[in-house]
């Protein structure tokens, strides 16, 4: 790759950036509101649907990849099922926040199909690779895997939104170390779409953080998780790197670990899951004493450790692979194991009673 090369990529990245930033402005006078309720973290209306701003750049720079770069082109059969997909799941998040959908059953249902619907392109796993069996065909079990793990994460990211900065900067975070994973892998499109997303939601983040002047809404935050989702899959099985799918799941150890959790740990004690709720690990470590900008600033480095982990996983072989998660899950028991020590102390919490 000659040196002019990346000198377009860091350009075009800056002028993606410039772009959100402007984008996030003009969004901010839609005055599309979020009410503060009781298991709100801010108590003033708030502007919510700065992930439009988000979405906005994307497309500019989605489109920009397929028009001009014919190296870093996926098939146009690939580049559809992609935008097709990406633009309904914006779509659900942007009605989400208007409140137009009135169950989770709903939202769940749009999710379902909007993944659904990558599987129409093509976009699917079809091998894994697992310590000792090694790698096998997946058959016809990747389809439901693939729709399992695209709305899983889309979800998981949707719940992790909830103080400034902290999803916004976890997404330019876990974009910029994908971009590197990928880069030296040899992808094109992942990488390139890794930076464009990088750049879109630091854009919004000079808004959101450390004051957020405006949130990311569903549209940004569903948008956001679908797409890595998406990538991950689309590097593992389509791009030129053919990058282990276990780099995604990695990056985003921290939000996967407090999902999980908090999951597990609520039905354990018979509520409902469903049900919005502020016992996230994030949301109690907030409620104890920690400011916004002290719990997404520790995250922010929680996944940069992650994103040194994943740069190392790549470099192993299969089997050598889950050794690489061993020190973030025992460093996430350590966290979730002071911050509930630290809710009950204060009478946030109370003892979890098994049903």
């Amino acid at each position: 790759m000659s040196t002019t090369v990346p000198a377009f990529h860091i350009l075009f990245a800056i002028a993606l950036f410039a772009l959100s930033v402007v984008t996030t402005f003009v969004v901010l006078r839609l005055e599309i509101l979020d009410e503060p309720n009781h298991r709100s973290s801010h108590d003033q209306p708030t502007p919510s649907t700065g992930g439009i701003a988000i979405f906005a750049a994307f497309v500019c720079g989605f489109a920009t990849v397929w028009f001009v770069s014919d190296e870093a082109r996926l098939s146009t059969f690939h580049l559809v099922g992609f935008a097709v997909a990406a633009t309904g799941i914006a779509s659900v998040g942007f009605l989400d926040d208007l409140r137009k959908l009135k169950t989770f059953k709903v939202k769940l249902a749009a999710q379902v199909a909007a993944a659904m619907m990558l599987l129409v392109f093509g976009i699917v796993f079809s091998r894994v690779s697992l310590p000792v069996i090694g790698a096998f065909d997946l058959g016809w079990l990747g389809y439901p895997l693939t729709v399992i793990w695209v709305v899983a994460m889309t979800n998981i990211f949707n719940f992790m939104d909830g103080l400034n900065g902290l999803a916004g900067g976890v997404a330019v975070t876990v974009a910029a170390f994908l971009c590197a994973v990928t880069y030296i892998e040899g992808s094109f499109f992942v990488y390139i779409l890794c930076y464009v997303m990088a750049a879109s939601a630091a854009g919004f983040l000079l808004f959101n953080f450390p004051k957020a002047r405006l949130f990311m809404g569903d549209v940004g935050s569903q948008f956001i998780g679908f797409s890595f989702a998406a990538l991950a899959v689309i590097a593992a099985e389509i791009d030129a790197s053919r990058t282990s799918f276990l780099v995604v799941p990695l990056l985003f150890f921290n939000f996967i670990f407090d999902t999980i959790f908090t999951l597990l740990r609520r039905a354990l004690r018979g509520e409902e899951i469903t049900k919005a709720h502020r016992a996230h690990l994030y949301q109690l470590l907030h409620r104890i004493g920690w400011s916004h900008v002290q719990v997404s600033l520790l995250h922010f480095l929680m996944t940069a450790l992650q994103g040194i982990g994943a740069l190392m996983l790549v470099g192993y072989g299969p089997d050598e692979r889950v050794i690489v998660f061993l020190p973030f899950l025992a460093g996430q028991i350590v966290y979730a194991t002071l911050v509930i020590q630290g809710a009950r102390r204060r009478g946030i919490l109370t003892t979890p009673v098994c049903s």
